[in-house]
Parts: structure tokens; C-alpha cells; sequence
């Protein structure tokens, strides 16, 4: 028995039959020929046959891998081309890959009929409203800016058949929680084939899959078996004198739910402690030499799970256990290399998955490699994120907030505002006084990140509902024998 059936109570089940472009439907071969794909990517052979199904599903396959075809080509199926309404939404986190998902869907979809449009904020209406409104077939978006559309009537929801949510961690780490479920109350009163992809599964994004989905299958393409408990293990190589900074622009980029960032000193400890709440995150130390006091204040912060990153030695976290604990991040590799594994080993429990986060210099790599092969784990080097990288993610991040709040306000506080139009458009076009605009955002993007994120409502009842209804992928749900329908299916909750 392995450690996914040991902890969630889930025997392994067989799986579908796996795909070849030879043995694809004929509308998606032809578009798998127009693409020029020869062969298909595992994430696509393996999971299309679920989606064909219509089953609910939650894959795990990491950027890159090909998951986009898996879910833009069951559509060439399971869609009509004869009736212009909304037939799938497909909700992303960032601008950048709703175009990215538009693209395939002109390569894949369109020549076969299916019209679609990226919908996304920081830009105008218009376009956006004009396809909206001739029926685009497929609508890939941001949850915010859907929303804004649902609300402004601009289309429907009633006609869906698929649901898909694209990196549905990352749509998390950006703030989109609310708007998700806002989008949710538009869905029709009906089973709607939903799926969700994401490249970790920790258990806020599990809680979401209860909330949205119903007994839904899990598909992991990072091993040959069907589970769900995994660590994926990353790490940066970075210049010994920036190691700080590249730790704040990581945390600024994924936007962690709760971390415990492990150093081997009391003094570096101490340090990227101050480091973290000079920019004003919600960080802690936890080494030997806080008074009694102190550690109890920190301690007692820890068990409530109000503390969103701990710094601390190994020793002081020696015996801790936090909850929902997303990353674990080695700001050092550990002097030990069994203290890896104990580090590691604090986050992706109870069935959720988790993330090993290393900063390494060059020397310090060696030591990284030494416990990879020791252990045999998979490590996978990411590029350092840049400033400019941050910059755009924290630029529609702060969009998706700014529109939220305009959304909440009533008529008269609407009204109230447009009187400070004209100043905005002078300070902004004003290069000298655009640096007044830029500290309000800031303050405002400070004030708002770092407040405790809204995140899936009622974890332990979510939990609950995981564990019981989660499936490895193959098991099929009951149905109810008077209508076929699955039992207690309801989109409206």
C-alpha cells in the first residue's frame, strides 16, 4: 500500500486506456494533423480519455507539458458549432496565458468552427464585448474580468458544458479566490463537466476542487501511479550576494500561503527575518535565543495557523507541525543531508501536495546535488525571477484587486469617485507626479497582499469532502438509474 492509500483511504484503481494520435477521434486527429503533431504529450494521452468521458478530474502536469491540448481537444467533440453561445470557459490566472490558451484555441479549434476570445483585465471592453456577444463558442479569461462580463450581461453561462481551470494554484497565489466563486452563482443548475489542472495540489487548491466539482478523479502525470500525496523539489541557483532579494521576488511571484524558510544559523535566521518584515510580510524567527516569552508568542501563532512565514534553525522547528503548510523553503541547504528529508517532509501531507523551495550558490549546489542523489530525488532548477518578471505579475495582480473593489462599490460611492478622474489623469500623465500615483498603489498592493488572502470557505467541511469523494482516476461514479444523472449533482450551492 502506498502512502496516497494511506492517507486518504483510497485503493489504487485502473486507468483508462491511454491514447496515440492513431487511435484519436476523427475531429481531433485532423486538428492533432493540422498542428503538425505527431506523437501526443503523456498529460494528453492519458487524460483526454477522461474528458471524453466527461469526467470530473483534477490533473496534475506542470507548465509546459502539453495540457492545454488536453483540454482545448475534447472540445472539438464535445462542443457545437451551430449554437453561438458559450459552450466552455476556461478561467487562467494571468493575461499572458489567456492569450497563450486563445492561440492554441485558433490553431486547434477554430478551423473546425469553434470561435473563441480571451477576456482579461487592464485593457478595454470593446473587442472583448463584441466577440462576447456574437457567441464565442470558448471564452478563456481571468476570473475578474468573466465576472465583470457575467455582471454586465455581456453573455451567459446557461449553454456550458465544460468548465476548465487552468494552473488553478497559481489562480490562488494571484487573489482570485472571490471572483471564482462569484463566477460560480452564474454556472447553470445543471451538471457542468468540470476539470481542474494545476501543478501542485496543496490543500487550499483541494479545498477549491471540492467546492467546484463533484467525486471528482485525480490524474497525476509526475509518477507511473494514481495519487495525490506529492513534493515537488525546485530550486534557484543565485549570486552569494543577492540571495535576500531573490527570496522576496520568489515570495512576491507565488505569493506562498504559509512557508517555514529554514536556515542553519541564529544569526541568518535573524536576518532574513528582519529581511521579510522590512517588506512588509507577516514573518517570524524561531531560534534559541528568543526568551521564553517570545517563543510562545511565535508558538502560539504557529499552532492557530495565524503566522504566514516562520524562520527558523532546524533545531527550534524541531517537533512543530503547521497546517496547510504550502512551501518549505531552504534558504541554505541544511549541514545535515538527512535534514533535508526532515525539512522537505513538513508540507504535502494528509493527500495534498507541496513545494520544496532551495536558494543555492554555485558552491552550494554540489551540496544540493549530493542529497538529490543520495535520496534519489527529482530536483528541478527554475530561471531566478527577474524584476521585471515581478513587475508584471505584481502589475495584474494588483489590477484583479483594484477591479474587484470597483465592482463592490455601490452607486453613490460610484459616483463620489468621478470626481477625482481629472486629477488621476493629471497625475499620471505628469511624469514628475506619476511617483504620487505609484505610492498610493504600492501602499494599497501592501495593505491588501499582505492581509490574510481569502481562500476556499469551511477547509475542515471541504477536507471532509475531499476525502470522500475524491477518486483515483478510472473509478467511475455511481449513477442514478431513473435519469442516468450523478447522484446529488448540483452546480448552484
Amino acid at each position: 500500500m502506498n502512502e496516497t492509500t494511506q492517507d486518504t483511504g483510497l485503493e489504487p484503481a485502473a486507468t483508462l486506456p491511454e491514447l496515440t494520435v492513431e487511435t484519436l477521434p476523427g475531429p481531433l486527429r485532423e486538428a492533432v494533423s493540422r498542428a503538425g503533431w505527431t506523437t501526443l504529450m503523456p498529460v494528453q494521452a492519458r487524460g483526454i480519455p477522461y474528458l471524453l468521458a466527461r469526467k470530473d478530474i483534477m490533473i496534475q502536469a506542470r507548465t509546459g507539458s502539453g495540457k492545454t491540448g488536453a483540454f482545448l481537444l475534447p472540445m472539438l467533440e464535445r462542443l457545437d458549432a451551430s449554437r453561438d453561445r458559450c459552450q466552455a470557459l476556461i478561467l487562467v490566472p494571468t493575461r499572458e496565458l489567456a492569450v497563450q490558451v486563445f492561440r492554441e484555441t485558433e490553431t486547434l479549434c477554430v478551423p473546425a468552427g469553434l470561435r473563441s476570445v480571451a477576456v482579461y483585465g487592464g485593457v478595454g471592453y470593446g473587442s472583448q464585448t463584441d466577440a462576447l456577444k456574437k457567441g464565442a463558442h470558448i471564452v478563456v479569461g481571468t476570473p475578474g474580468r468573466v465576472l465583470d462580463h457575467l455582471l454586465r450581461r455581456t453573455f451567459s453561462l446557461d449553454r456550458l458544458e465544460m468548465l476548465v481551470f487552468d494552473e488553478a494554484d497559481r489562480m490562488l497565489s494571484m487573489g482570485f479566490y472571490p471572483d471564482m466563486r462569484k463566477v460560480q452563482s452564474h454556472l447553470p443548475n445543471r451538471p457542468v463537466h468540470t476539470c481542474m489542472f494545476s501543478a501542485t495540489f496543496p490543500s487550499d487548491v483541494i479545498h477549491t476542487a471540492a467546492e467546484f466539482m463533484h467525486q471528482p478523479e485525480f490524474l497525476s502525470l509526475s509518477r507511473d501511479h494514481v495519487h495525490v500525496t506529492d513534493t515537488e523539489h525546485v530550486f534557484y541557483t543565485v549570486p552569494p550576494m543577492d540571495k535576500e532579494r531573490s527570496l522576496v521576488r520568489f515570495i512576491e511571484i507565488e505569493n506562498p500561503t504559509s512557508a517555514i524558510v529554514f536556515c542553519n544559523t541564529k544569526s541568518r535566521v535573524h536576518f532574513v527575518a528582519v529581511v521579510l518584515q522590512r517588506y512588509g510580510y507577516d514573518a517570524d524567527e524561531l531560534s534559541a535565543d528568543l526568551s521564553q516569552n517570545d517563543r510562545e508568542r511565535v508558538l502560539d501563532r504557529v499552532r492557530g495557523g495565524t503566522l504566514r512565514f516562520l524562520v527558523a534553525t532546524d533545531v527550534a522547528a524541531r517537533g512543530l507541525d503547521i497546517p496547510d503548510l504550502s512551501h518549505v523553503i531552504h534558504y541554505e541547504p541544511p549541514e545535515d543531508p538527512e535534514g533535508y528529508i526532515h525539512r522537505s517532509g513538513r508540507t504535502g501531507r494528509a493527500g495534498a501536495t507541496g513545494t520544496a523551495v532551495s536558494f543555492v550558490t554555485t558552491l552550494e549546489r554540489f551540496d544540493l546535488d549530493r542529497i538529490a542523489k543520495r535520496y534519489g530525488i527529482e530536483m528541478t532548477e527554475r530561471p531566478l525571477p527577474t524584476d521585471a518578471d515581478v513587475e508584471t505579475v505584481v502589475a495584474e495582480r494588483l489590477t484583479a484587486l483594484l477591479e474587484a473593489r470597483l465592482r463592490d462599490r455601490d452607486k453613490l460611492q460610484a459616483e463620489r469617485s468621478l470626481r477625482f478622474v481629472p486629477l488621476a489623469r493629471s497625475l499620471a500623465e505628469n511624469e514628475e507626479e506619476s511617483a504620487v500615483v505609484a505610492m498610493l498603489l504600492d501602499d494599497y498592493y501592501q495593505q491588501l497582499l499582505h492581509a490574510p488572502v481569502p481562500r476556499p470557505s469551511d477547509a475542515p467541511a471541504a477536507e471532509k469532502s475531499y476525502q470522500t469523494d475524491v477518486k483515483p482516476a478510472g473509478r467511475r461514479p455511481r449513477r442514478d438509474s431513473r435519469d442516468g444523472r450523478r447522484d446529488g449533482r448540483s452546480r448552484r450551492r
